[in-house]
């Protein structure tokens, strides 16, 4: 009988424990079919995210330090500059952050939408997007998985193979070509979910050219003909050479983090937040190669970017302005106080957009494809010209009045900084990157690249004690640890093909 009652019960709590239990155990606020529309939003604030730093970690720090506009005495937030061999891990950030975000939230986009003809644009715009944030990955890294990346969900493929950056170079390229032409103005668009552009699909094409100009251009070391065939593709389907067409990231100066200037956010939060110039949390200040270099040409972006706490008031005086060595080792120096840091009305602003493309990089572009005969719409010194123009106004794009460069101090600078037309090849090609690694500041990750395929600006390694890499500037991001283990196949078939993990490993892309 005792038996008898016990399976009576225990029945009836079976039953009890399975009545209503699916709807008991799913998420009412979830959704079992996404819309396109508000995940490519989050794609593109990921996409930004991660390219300015502020979900890739300390990306942003060591590519800033790296390319000599900041540093740190702190020797961990100053990792970039200072290269310290314990620090090295930081240079997984980006990887670690981009796959499980925007490459992931692409995935499902265009998953969602690649079926549908009347959504050709859509998968057009995400298509494109996808090759910006995979650019951004590969030029840190080199081989990464591509092919296979975010095909956990669909596929169970959850150990992705690392494909060949060559690969993913001339597929990146080939999207880029294909999505151009398949926009339709005919059918809708991402509309304002699309922050960059608004559905605007004459503008998403200009994009489109000018980020297959700059893949194109990171072809030149390793596959000349490749790099002449897509550029000039990119220079006939037309670039963005006006402000109006220029692509960028508005953002809210209040309310969810998420809509608020990453990069901004991330450097105002973790260092200049006390606004007094001396207690800054991770010890950075503007880099003296950066400040000194600005002084020496006059520029009038000095100012604009630049302040020095003076009686606990921000000035732009530029005669005080002077940056922090840095080979200074992780004491606080007592003149602290004294260096140079950024503005926190323009490059700290949280509500300034980032430019994600702007017509001062296509002019310098186009200044190189010229010199290199590839392009015959102009003279190399008019574009260079252009480009100077274009660089100056980009600040008022950023941050309004308080980044407005007047027309006559715009003038005065130009007719200073003319392209040496009696110079040689190499020395033209100096002066262009050397005012392209000024225009495109504060955006590092292509300063980075750039700096890498050109060798300009010519900065000078830090050999700072306990560095990783023997005093040098290094010339790719590590693999997270993880991969090790967790795609451990994939992971050592990429270091057999690319080299050794290491900071100066070259990517393919970047020979000497």
């Amino acid at each position: 009988m005792k038996l008898y009652i016990s399976a009576i019960l225990g029945v009836s709590i079976l039953s009890a424990c399975t009545k209503n239990f699916v709807a008991e155990n799913t998420n009412p606020d979830a959704v079992s079919t996404p819309t396109p529309e508000y995940v490519f939003t989050k794609a593109l604030y990921d996409g930004m995210g991660n390219a300015s730093g502020t979900y890739g970690g300390s990306t942003m720090y060591l590519l800033q330090g790296a390319m000599q506009y900041t540093t740190s005495y702190n020797d961990v937030a100053g990792f970039g500059s200072k290269y310290v061999a314990a620090q090295t891990q930081q240079t997984n950030a980006s990887f670690n952050a981009a796959y499980p975000d925007e490459i992931n939230e692409l995935g499902i986009v265009i998953k969602a939408v690649k079926s549908n003809p009347a959504k050709i644009n859509l998968l057009a715009a995400a298509r494109i997007w996808r090759v910006f944030c995979f650019s951004r990955i590969t030029d840190l890294y080199g081989d990464v998985p591509y092919f296979q990346a975010g095909l956990g969900y669909d596929s169970s493929v959850y150990k992705p193979a690392y494909d060949p950056q060559q690969s993913i170079y001339m597929n990146m390229l080939s999207e880029l070509d294909a999505a151009a032409q398949s926009f339709d103005p005919s059918k809708t668009t991402f509309g304002a979910a699309d922050l960059i552009y608004g559905g605007n699909i004459a503008q998403w094409k200009k994009f489109t050219y000018s980020l297959m100009l700059r893949l194109a251009m990171r072809l030149t070391k390793v596959d000349i003909a490749s790099a002449q065939t897509w550029a000039t593709k990119a220079i006939a389907g037309g670039v963005i050479t006006a402000d109006a067409d220029i692509a960028k990231m508005p953002y809210l100066s209040s309310g969810q983090v998420i809509n608020q200037n990453p990069m901004a956010y991330s450097l105002w939060n973790s260092d200049y937040i006390a606004q007094d110039g001396v207690s800054n949390a991770e010890g950075g200040k503007y880099q003296d190669v950066w400040i000194n270099y600005l002084k020496s040409t006059n520029d009038p972006r000095l100012p604009i970017i630049s302040i020095v706490y003076n009686n606990g008031v921000a000035d732009t005086s530029v005669g005080i302005q002077q940056g922090m060595p840095a080979n200074i080792q992780y004491n606080k120096p007592a003149n602290f106080g004294t260096y140079s840091e950024p503005n926190p009305k323009t490059v700290l602003q949280l509500g300034s957009s980032q430019l994600v493309f702007s017509a001062a990089e296509s002019y310098f572009l186009l200044t190189e494809a010229a010199l290199r005969g590839w392009y015959n719409g102009s003279t190399a010194d008019a574009l260079y010209t252009l480009g100077v123009q274009a660089a100056l106004r980009n600040w008022s794009i950023i941050a309004g009045a308080a980044g407005t460069i007047n027309s006559a101090a715009i003038n005065n600078y130009v007719a200073a900084n003319t392209l040496n037309l009696a110079g040689t090849f190499d020395q033209q090609m100096q002066q262009i990157y050397t005012q392209f690694w000024v225009s495109i500041f504060p955006n590092a990750t292509e300063a980075y690249s750039s700096y890498r395929r050109t060798g300009y600006p010519a900065l000078v390694g830090n050999n700072y004690p306990g560095n990783a890499t023997g005093g040098k500037i290094f010339r790719r991001c590590l693999y997270p640890a993880s991969e090790q283990t967790l795609n451990a196949d994939a992971y050592k078939a990429a270091v057999a093909r690319q080299g050794a993990d290491d900071l100066m490993t070259h990517i393919w892309w970047d020979k000497q």
